[in-house]
């Protein structure tokens, strides 16, 4: 473990709080990783990588965990639980940064990635809205092997970062929705079946992770809704998995006009592979819709689903066109961070695990393929074809690029 005590921890120890001895570490053939958990450079972002008792199961398998005074507050993790559990905390960043292998939420800006020793590693986000071609071009510089985790696969081809947090963002969607419609001057609208009053329409672009969560809370709440996408297959798989009657549609129909100007709620979660969402609500049709009607759009962080969305946060999340309410923040599950930390946790820590047993994060991305996805820069090179197409730089391909 790290030992070096900064005098923020001599003040701990003063006060009785002591780091705690790593367990005894035995496994033959592995390796240990020294990994740095930075304070989130947003002030929207409230979310942590690593919460303290995956920084105690990493550091009980022999790795080190430094982390960043004050990085866990936002999630509900204090400095003295990463202590207790046995990790370093400091008040220097550059401590933090010179870790082998970083892990953050947010992607790395500029100010951090000159931080960075020339080699190392760092899993974070690779939103589009985050990354910049200045960010990409001083990775390859310092040829930093970074892993976006949004683009990593599991063994089943499904992407469980995306999945986790569109789990939680549409179990947030409909509280949102009520408090936006309840508290709106004017509208004191109650999402919900009451007696003897209609339901309102709710629409929802998309039949993905986002959709499921909102039809389930949807259904059990009374209210109408019609569920749209390109793609029939994922309609009838919603159909499938939800087990109740639901009105589904293609969103090439002309239905969609008359759905959308019928709706009091419209929610955006349409994702796409490609990285980029296609939009399908024009801005005319934003315009045709009734004063009033709120739409949420999920996903922003991909470019939105409607042509009137404009990037907002969580301080002031909302904006008005047209006199359509738009909600278009970009990190919804952060509105809950200690939830959100403790599932993005449970993702990264069993990949970190499988990295000691393997001998370092190189490795393992032979060892797990689905994961070496992820990977959009390695060696001074960009190897995933969504970055390479956003950034227009050319793409190599990070099997090749292992085996030299």
């Amino acid at each position: 473990m790290m030992t070096e005590n900064t005098p923020f921890q001599e003040i701990l120890a003063q006060q009785g709080i002591m780091t705690m001895e790593a367990m005894n570490w035995t496994k033959k053939n592995a390796k240990s990783i020294q990994i740095g958990i930075p304070k989130e450079d947003s002030k929207d972002e409230n979310r942590i990588a690593l919460s303290p008792q995956a920084a105690q199961l990493l550091i009980a398998n022999g790795h080190d965990v430094c982390v960043e005074k004050s990085a866990g507050e936002r999630a509900g993790f204090n400095d003295a639980d990463y202590l207790l559990a046995g990790a370093s905390v400091t008040e220097s960043q550059n401590q933090v940064w010179q870790c082998p292998l970083i892990i953050k939420i947010n992607a790395p800006t500029l100010g951090e990635i000159s931080l960075m020793q020339m080699g190392h590693a760092i899993i974070s986000c690779a939103s589009q809205h985050q990354l910049s071609s200045e960010a990409i071009d001083q990775l390859n510089l310092k040829k930093i092997l970074a892993i976006g985790l949004e683009l990593a696969e599991d063994n089943g081809g499904e992407f469980p970062f995306v999945k986790i947090m569109a789990e939680i963002a549409g179990q947030l969607v409909l509280p949102i929705a009520s408090e936006l419609l309840r508290n709106k001057e004017g509208a004191g609208i109650l999402l919900g079946n009451v007696t003897g009053v209609p339901p309102f329409n709710l629409v929802i672009l998309g039949s993905g992770h986002v959709a499921e969560q909102v039809a389930r809370a949807a259904w059990h709440s009374g209210i109408q809704m019609q569920v749209f996408d390109k793609d029939i297959y994922k309609l009838q798989r919603l159909k499938s998995t939800l087990g109740f009657p639901l009105i589904t549609q293609v969103i090439d129909s002309e239905n969609l006009p008359k759905a959308l100007q019928e709706a009091t709620v419209i929610i955006g979660a349409l994702r796409s592979d490609s990285g980029i969402t296609p939009c399908v609500v024009t801005e005319e049709m934003v315009a045709n819709l009734k004063e009033g009607t709120l739409i949420i759009d999920v996903c922003i962080d991909q470019g939105g689903c409607f042509e009137t969305s404009e990037m907002t946060n969580l301080k002031k999340p909302t904006f008005t066109k047209y006199g359509i309410t738009h909600y278009c923040v970009p990190n919804i599950p952060s509105l809950v961070s200690k939830t959100s930390s403790l599932a993005i946790s449970n993702l990264i820590t069993s990949f970190v695990l499988k990295t000691g047993k393997t001998g370092g994060i190189e490795e393992m991305l032979w060892q797990g393929k689905s994961f070496m996805k992820g990977v959009y820069c390695y060696k001074g090179n960009v190897t995933h074809p969504f970055i390479g197409k956003l950034f227009k730089r050319p793409v190599k391909d990070i099997q090749l690029l292992l085996m030299n």
